[in-house]
């Protein structure tokens, strides 16, 4: 396994529209074990998505686990990613890898459905709500070429230096 390096804002690769995966291989599942590992070595992250390592690809893995007050679905690979249904609305605060140092609020659905494969190929559905909503969706963005500074719901005070953001 390998760490991989993370993209950073203003990288113009954080632009691209993702291609969907189209072979599940043994290839495939080497990157997302590189994916996770590499998601892994953040502490406290919780989501991460192909592009930010530069692979324009339709992938990412999720893992709101370790914040247990939270409702989650424990370690998701969500391959091709398709959200079917949103419910509500819902703000908070958001922040990225590949912004590093700033957070900003953002406006979310506060429910999903939501349809993906895993590394293996399987179709599953998945009901989210709530701060794994949020995780997926702001993921899912990446691979749309959007960052959270795209739907930063206001530009004045939207936006704060992770620092700002703590006190």
């Amino acid at each position: 396994m390998a760490l991989l390096n993370i993209l950073v804002y203003p990288d113009d690769r954080l632009k691209i529209v993702s291609r969907p995966v189209k072979e599940f291989s043994d290839s495939l599942k080497k990157f997302v074990r590189d994916l996770e590992q590499t998601f892994r070595s953040y502490p406290g992250c919780v989501g991460i998505a192909a592009p930010q390592v530069g692979r324009p690809e339709r992938i990412v893995l999720v893992d709101i686990s370790h914040k247990p007050q939270h409702v989650n679905h424990g370690f998701l690979v969500l391959i091709n990613p398709e959200i079917t249904l949103y419910e509500g609305k819902s703000l908070g605060r958001e922040g990225c890898l590949s912004v590093p140092d700033y957070t900003g609020k953002v406006e979310r659905a506060k429910s999903i459905t939501l349809k993906a494969l895993n590394e293996n190929g399987d179709a599953r559905e998945y009901q989210m709500s709530g701060y794994e909503a949020r995780a997926v969706q702001h993921e899912i963005d990446h691979l749309d070429g959007k960052l959270f500074l795209d739907r930063l719901v206001s530009k004045r005070n939207a936006l704060r230096k992770r620092s700002e953001s703590l006190t």
